[in-house]
């Protein structure tokens, strides 16, 4: 409550120095107009500030600069003959500050006799591609109760589910968190999380920093060939490049850290930007006497250097640091901390990416690393050793992409990525009172190896464009040495059917293949024999757009999984990690003997609407689900899979008053997830795995207030975010109480206030 009284005095000191704003220096707003065909720089695009009479037109090398623009927030409109015409909204111009743009435009094949030509506030991509959205840093910063986390701002779309208020964990589709894609400028990322969850996606909270993005692609299933090696979905987050104008940065100070950002030009033609972050929650956590504490670091680093017209390279660095300490001064302190696998993880990923453009299109080439240090444990109440986990994770790829326009109306893609785990390691043990078999016999395993990996993939990708419809074909020829049938053919296909200039009907589909996370191939021997996951995926969408601010998509999909990993000593449950990593409840990691023997299926209906913020102030989305999930595995039939939230309804909006004052709010509801009972000694009755009552609806309602100064030299930005503003405790899970022998649920903590400030300059 202190922490919250003393935020809250801070607020009230900003507030009132606000009389004290003297003049405000005009901004400017500059960049570059690129084809996102071929990236070549387009000369002559009329760039507009709607809202004001300023405006210029791209030059030579497709740059464009516009100033003497009151601070302020804008949307900024592009036209040029040929192209799609595309307004930019959210662009917020500091006071006397450069906002640097990069914008990419899409060729206009689309031609109907007397159709009006308009502009569009939504990202248009030449290839034909279904359940696909896209969110910019300011979508993400000011969703209300997402703490400007970019896997929570997805969290929003139509399709994905969550596993608790606490994590950021994708459920997409009915699909486990480790069928998710994560793609960091050309790099793929195993995990983007603080203390994230070891052979799946999920974690507390993301460790990309939002000021950096430019953009993000999230495609929910029925992808193209460009991606592979998960069955659910991508997210594809594209970094922005340094201020090339003017040094600046950034401090933020909020209710759980601070950062510092810093950007600017290192030559005529370079960048670079560069933050730095510290969690303060093992200051808090140890004032309040809480048995868990713990503390994490992120650095960022990137730099962007055009050699000349035809050629760019970029280097990007990503780390972060997290560690806990635990409390055990007691013994209630000790009992909590015995039911918690405890983390601690050092990771990075680094990326070195040359492009280069020539007469009809680009190519690009990235070779990068990840590498994650993983030290996890769990005592006993007695503080005896129950689990020790200290592994190394690091892989290098090498990546080669070509976009070809081979006609006036036909693009080709292809490429190949080579990646190769060398430094694979594993040092584990795991008590085997807590690792029984199907008849409950303790298997105790302990396991110290290291091993290779490599896999290589060989994509193509067509797209043809057909008068006012087009159609992509493409596939996937992929190798993966540590699984059975090591070569894996992939076709995708999707139709697009142009109804007219604002509607449009599309059919995607395709076969999806994943190979096991490298952790479960150590839980036995067998498990070097596991195959490659199967997905068939088939979507069909509607796209209609109304106003150029208003988007309605509507989609009815189905997958068909085989060859999903089955647990043999849970012969009614498929293997599905949830984070909620605890040895005394499962076994964790998929650390048991597993077999491809597994099937289900996911089949529902999405309906999403989206405003963006325009000339009219007001902007949100509506997503609405209906689906159902359901899995096989080695006895029984078909159950609901741990992630099959029926329905769930998300109702995000805002409206800005002024250029200073911003307010927002979001509604989340969702059918609660499946349970399995638990038998009178404690243990879970895997036999009616999944067939339990499902816990509570989920339900919160948050909310969002942001106010801006600009002074002569410098922004001021507050904000004040509540989660859960009626104080609804959500049920997360349900565990057994070995202490009290009863079954007791994980809740969340009720109303969850937070402040925050940040200081441009």
């Amino acid at each position: 409550m202190k922490k919250i009284i003393y935020l809250y005095a801070l607020l009230i000191f900003i507030v009132s120095i606000e009389i004290y704003a003297s003049e405000q220096p005009a901004g400017t707003i500059s960049g570059r107009v690129l084809s996102r065909t071929n990236e070549k720089p387009l000369v002559g695009v009329t760039v507009r500030v709607l809202g004001t009479n300023l405006g210029a037109i791209t030059r030579g090398n497709g740059t464009f600069a516009i100033s003497n623009i009151p601070p302020g927030v804008y949307a900024v409109h592009f036209s040029y003959v040929g192209y799609k015409t595309y307004v930019n909204a959210n662009t917020s111009v500091p006071s006397g500050k450069n906002v640097n743009l990069e914008i990419y435009l899409t060729e206009s094949v689309i031609q109907l006799e007397g159709a009006e030509v308009r502009s569009s506030y939504f990202i248009k991509k030449a290839e034909t591609v279904t359940s696909t959205q896209t969110l910019n840093s300011e979508d993400i910063r000011r969703a209300p109760g997402v703490q400007e986390d970019v896997l929570r701002a997805t969290q929003l779309l139509p399709g994905v589910a969550v596993t608790s208020a606490g994590r950021n964990d994708l459920i997409v589709r009915g699909g486990a968190p480790f069928e998710n894609l994560y793609v960091v400028d050309n790099i793929e990322v195993p995990n983007i999380n603080h203390f994230g969850s070891q052979g799946t996606g999920g974690g507390p909270l993301s460790i990309i920093n939002i000021d950096f993005i430019r953009e993000v692609s999230f495609s929910a299933g029925a992808f193209g060939a460009k991606y592979g090696d998960k069955v659910s979905s991508i997210t594809n987050i594209s970094l922005r490049n340094g201020n090339e104008n003017q040094f600046g940065g950034k401090a933020t100070l909020s209710a759980t850290g601070f950062g510092l950002n810093l950007e600017g030009p290192t030559n005529d033609n370079g960048s670079f930007l560069f933050s730095a972050r510290r969690s303060y929650l093992d200051l808090i956590f140890e004032a309040a006497g809480f048995a868990f504490i713990p503390e994490y670091w992120d650095f960022h680093a990137k730099f962007n250097q055009r050699l000349n017209s035809s050629n760019t390279l970029s280097f990007l660095t990503i780390g972060a640091i997290g560690s806990v300490k635990l409390n055990n001064n007691n013994e209630e302190n000790r009992f909590d901390n015995s039911r918690v696998a405890v983390p601690t993880q050092k990771q990075y990923f680094s990326g070195l990416t040359w492009k280069h453009l020539f007469e009809n299109g680009f190519t690009t080439v990235t070779i990068g690393q990840t590498l994650t240090d993983y030290s996890t444990f769990q005592n006993d109440e007695n503080l005896n050793k129950i689990l020790q986990n200290d592994s190394r994770e690091a892989e290098t790829s090498l990546r080669t992409d070509v976009d070809l326009m081979v006609t006036n109306t036909g693009q080709l893609t292809f490429g190949n990525q080579l990646k190769w785990a060398s430094k694979l390691r594993y040092d584990v043990f795991v008590a085997g009172f807590f690792r029984t078999d199907n008849n409950g016999i303790p298997q105790e395993l302990s396991v110290d190896t290291t091993f290779k990996t490599y896999q290589n993939s060989t994509y193509f990708s067509y797209t043809q464009g057909i008068g006012q419809h087009k159609f992509t074909l493409g596939g996937r020829l992929e190798y993966f040495n540590y699984v059975e049938g090591k070569w894996l053919f992939s076709p995708r296909i999707s139709v697009l059917y142009q109804i007219n200039p604002v509607s449009a009907i599309s059919v995607s589909g395709g076969r999806y293949y994943q190979s096991p996370s490298k952790i479960w191939l150590i839980g036995t021997p067998e498990n070097m024999r596991l195959k490659a996951i199967q997905a068939d995926q088939l979507v069909l969408a509607y796209d209609h757009t109304p106003l150029e601010d208003v988007k309605v998509q509507v989609e009815v999909y189905h997958k068909w999984y085989s060859n999903y990993p089955a647990r043999l000593w849970r012969p009614y449950a498929v293997l599905a990690p949830n984070g909620f990593d605890d040895i005394s409840n499962d076994i964790p990691f998929g650390l048991e003997p597993l077999l491809s023997e597994g099937k289900g299926y996911s089949r529902g209906f999405e309906i999403f609407i989206q405003k963006k913020l325009s000339e009219i102030p007001l902007y949100g989305l509506l997503s609405f689900t209906l689906s159902e999930s359901n899995f096989k595995s080695i006895k029984g039939g078909y159950r609901p899979s741990t992630y099959d939230s029926r329905i769930i309804f998300n109702l995000a909006a805002g409206y800005r008053i002024n250029q200073e004052w911003e307010l927002s709010s979001k509604f989340r509801i969702a059918t609660g997830q499946p349970t399995t009972p638990f038998l009178s000694n404690g243990q879970r009755d895997w036999e009616n795995y999944n067939l339990g009552k499902r816990l509570p609806t989920f339900h919160a309602l948050d909310f969002r207030a942001d106010k801006r100064w600009n002074f002569t030299k410098y922004t001021l930005i507050t904000y004040l975010d509540i989660q859960n503003i009626y104080g609804r405790k959500n049920v997360s899970n349900m565990r057994w109480n070995s202490k009290e022998n009863r079954i007791e649920y994980g809740r969340s903590i009720g109303i969850l206030p937070s402040i925050g400030v940040s200081f441009e300059f």
